[in-house]
């Protein structure tokens, strides 16, 4: 066993969304995929989407998050637990002025390589459509960008 320390993890952004990597599939054996998530005030964090091969559960540890569950729209608090099951439709952004933290639990584990991904795409600028849509496949995700401008519309936030 051991201590990942606070300051400790590979880190990396995506537009307003950062990723902490704390534990990926090899060190779980496969079962679970542990990132976090800072998130920067009122940022959504993806269009609308949804993932077909893993359930992902977030753990809020400050701020305040809101997220779109299917046709449901939540808010979460430090402390709570959003569940976003496999093939449901979802989102989530930061619903405050402060920066935001979420636990991202991934299972089973291997989406974490997507933020891996996409963090080496987003250190070159953003990175043109056709190799996002690549990436995406690969990982089996859908994602619906049409969402992005009622999402800032309806809940007052920014996406970069």
């Amino acid at each position: 066993g051991r201590v990942i320390g606070s300051g400790e993890g590979p880190k990396g952004s995506i537009g307003g969304l950062g990723v902490r990597f704390l534990i990926d599939g090899d060190a779980s054996g496969g079962g679970f995929a542990v990132v976090e998530h800072p998130l920067a005030p009122r940022a959504l964090a993806a269009p609308l989407h949804r993932h077909t091969r893993e359930d992902e559960y977030s753990f809020i540890l400050e701020g305040r998050v809101g997220a779109r569950l299917g046709d449901q729209v939540l808010f979460g608090e430090p402390g709570d637990l959003i569940v976003k099951p496999r093939n449901e439709w979802h989102t989530f952004w930061n619903a405050g002025d402060a920066e935001a933290r979420v636990l991202e639990i991934i299972s089973p584990a291997g989406f974490e390589r997507y933020f891996e991904e996409l963090v080496a795409l987003f250190g070159g600028g953003r990175p043109p459509q056709e190799a996002l849509a690549e990436i995406r496949d690969r990982y089996g995700l859908e994602t619906d960008p049409t969402s992005v401008p009622v999402l800032i519309e309806e809940h007052g936030i920014t996406f970069d």
